[in-house]
């Protein structure tokens, strides 16, 4: 039902309070019409749950125009307005300005612990920048999904969503995003550890030397959420790291991912996929960085389990279609008949103003693979 003028500024007066993902209580008089991104990358997050995200950021980083080219032209052409909100700061702590926040008049500063430097267990209070925001009467929420995404994502979006006076959309999308989720656990949920298949996901391909891979952390977490084995955890104890040719060839992977943006700096050598890709194209790089990480003769290749996928899933509620893609493509026996493309086509036309249209994940054929001598 639309309110009527006065109704709605009745209830826009209405003051909000939300949780955050770190737990804090954070009151604002009213949804939040000016609010600062400290990293440029979340404007996406923010399209799932406002119909007109650029109109509400008053300020953000300079990563989604420079690591995210690609989205932000699309953004762009629909919201030429993105063009002149003022930049206060790179994609880092060090690089942001609080002055050039504050001088926008915000009311509401949208922070990650990382960015906001609070550590697993330290009171968040602790931080400078929440101190230097507080002082300066200006709500701070933290969400996160890249630290703890399978804890911490319903948390984040709840909070963000409730935030900018959208929570009745914001509980749409949780109740999508916790479905598939559910969806998932429960058709793994008899998978035995012995029966989770050796998984190499092979990060940013092509674009640095072979190979990077996910070690603890975000990725890890989400090919063990899919019933994989993440083969980089078995000796990286950081989130990522390098492993060489030997051992990915020892270890025998049985279902290989590459992941790329198709933009910024890696896009010239990286996987070609993402907004505005064609599925020809993702597939030709797919093979391409294969067969210059002479990776042709590794299991999934030869039995056709080799796939790319667009690494933006990763730190966005959207990380849900990476773990029903990576589940379906590890155990495609217990997930037939779901679809991850379909969840993000339904994900498309009930919730993102701007859809994302191009090629997001794609699977090497096997007639593709050449024949090993």
């Amino acid at each position: 039902m639309l309110l009527a003028p006065a109704q709605a500024a009745e209830t826009d007066a209405t003051p909000i309070v939300v949780t955050d993902a770190l737990g804090r209580t954070v009151t604002l008089p009213a949804p939040a019409k000016r609010v600062i991104l400290t990293q440029a990358r979340h404007l996406p997050v923010l399209a799932l749950v406002h119909p007109e995200p650029a109109s509400i950021v008053a300020g953000w980083s300079d990563e989604f125009r420079t690591s995210f080219s690609n989205e932000y032209d699309t953004y762009k052409a629909r919201f030429p307005e993105i063009a002149n909100i003022p930049v206060v700061g790179r994609h880092t702590a060090e690089s942001f300005s609080v002055e050039q926040a504050l001088a926008q008049r915000p009311d509401l500063v949208v922070l990650t612990s990382n960015f906001a430097g609070i550590k697993t267990g330290e009171d968040p209070e602790n931080s400078q920048l929440i101190q230097r925001f507080s002082a300066a009467n200006v709500p701070v929420i933290v969400i996160d999904f890249f630290v703890d995404p399978l804890k911490n994502t319903v948390p984040s979006i709840r909070a963000l969503g409730t935030a900018v006076g959208q929570a009745e959309r914001t509980e749409e999308f949780i109740t999508l995003y916790e479905s598939h989720m559910k969806n998932v656990a429960d058709r793994l949920a008899d998978v035995d550890a012995n029966d989770r298949p050796p998984v190499f996901v092979h990060a940013h391909a092509g674009s640095t030397d072979c190979c990077n891979s996910p070690g603890t952390g975000t990725f890890n977490d989400m090919i063990s959420y899919a019933g994989g084995h993440n083969i980089g955890s078995d000796v990286l104890k950081t989130a990522t790291g390098k492993l060489n040719f030997e051992y990915i060839n020892a270890r025998n992977p049985s279902v290989y991912v590459a992941t790329g943006t198709g933009a910024g700096k890696r896009a010239d050598k990286g996987l070609t996929i993402g907004t505005g890709v064609e599925e020809a194209q993702a597939r030709e790089s797919l093979q391409r960085i294969i067969d210059g990480n002479r990776l042709q003769s590794l299991p999934a290749m030869k039995d056709g389990k080799a796939y790319g996928i667009w690494h933006a899933f990763n730190d966005s509620p959207l990380h849900v279609v990476f773990i029903e893609a990576l589940a379906a493509w590890i155990h495609p026996e217990r997930f037939e008949g779901v679809s991850a493309l379909d969840t993000l086509n339904e994900i498309n036309e009930r919730f993102l103003t701007i859809p994302m249209q191009g090629t997001y994940m794609v699977e090497l054929q096997p007639s593709t693979t050449p024949a090993q001598p």
